[in-house]
């Protein structure tokens, strides 16, 4: 019997995890292959050819396999590798984009981007932001200590706290009206987020567009069987103790 095809969700570490965690509200009968490239993470100090090295090599691993469809739910791969990817494999390839477009579309003051430090440089960010005319109206900075935090089961307030006032040091809120999660391990922290900027300022990331455009892409899977997800550390049979504990978490925010 042939095995079914799997959908492959590709990050640095965990904080794909997210994305995957909303994939599945909307696609609950496929197959899963987690992909964890925790042997070189974090990406986001990395050189732009390291990030390359790094995906190009995961995803010829995932690409042996019966693939559906390949989900980069990093946004600093995504910057990087997702056209080079797209001319080398026939399978659909989605990848993460920062929420600006909808930020943007509904905001009425300005909008703060955050990211991590490699995908605030990469042209694929700014483009976006100059393609929306939006230049003037958009800041971003950098969070990019929350990765490592994150990979640790790091999310004590009094931990993040100090991150986010050292990052958003001079930055009057009422200024802003959206705040946009532009790298999936900060999804982790909302909350803290939550608590820490005022109320009158949403927080918005790209997930949902992520799942929604994956899901328009391939034809859903109808089947009894259970949810099955396989997970891999860098090419190696992952531990579920590693994974689940986040998509528990994931469950409560």
């Amino acid at each position: 019997m042939k095995s079914r095809q799997q959908i492959a969700v590709f990050d640095s570490g965990i904080g794909g995890l997210s994305v995957l965690h909303e994939i599945i509200k909307q696609l609950p009968s496929e197959q899963y292959v987690y992909y964890a490239d925790t042997d070189h993470l974090p990406y986001g100090t990395k050189t732009k050819s390291e990030i390359f090295d790094c995906v190009n090599r995961s995803v010829r691993s995932l690409a042996s396999r019966n693939l559906k469809a390949l989900v980069l739910a990093c946004n600093t791969a995504t910057s990087v590798a997702v056209n080079e990817l797209r001319a080398q494999y026939d399978f659909p390839i989605i990848g993460m984009e920062p929420a600006v477009k909808p930020a943007i579309e509904s905001s009425k003051k300005q909008v703060m981007v955050c990211a991590t430090d490699r995908t605030i440089q990469e042209p694929k960010l700014h483009n976006l932001i100059t393609n929306l005319d939006a230049d003037a109206k958009v800041e971003l900075r950098s969070l990019q200590p929350l990765v490592l935090l994150a990979e640790d089961f790091v999310f004590d307030y009094d931990r993040i706290y100090p991150i986010l006032e050292k990052t958003f040091k001079n930055v009057d809120w009422n200024n802003f009206d959206y705040l946009v999660l532009g790298c999936t391990h900060f999804i982790y922290y909302k909350v803290a987020m939550s608590y820490y900027l005022p109320p009158s300022v949403k927080i918005i990331d790209g997930n949902l567009g992520t799942a929604n455009r994956l899901r328009s892409l391939i034809q859903p899977s109808v089947t009894n069987e259970a949810l099955q997800i396989e997970y891999l550390t860098s090419g190696r049979v992952g531990k579920l103790n590693q994974f689940e504990p986040y998509l528990e978490l994931l469950d409560s925010i």
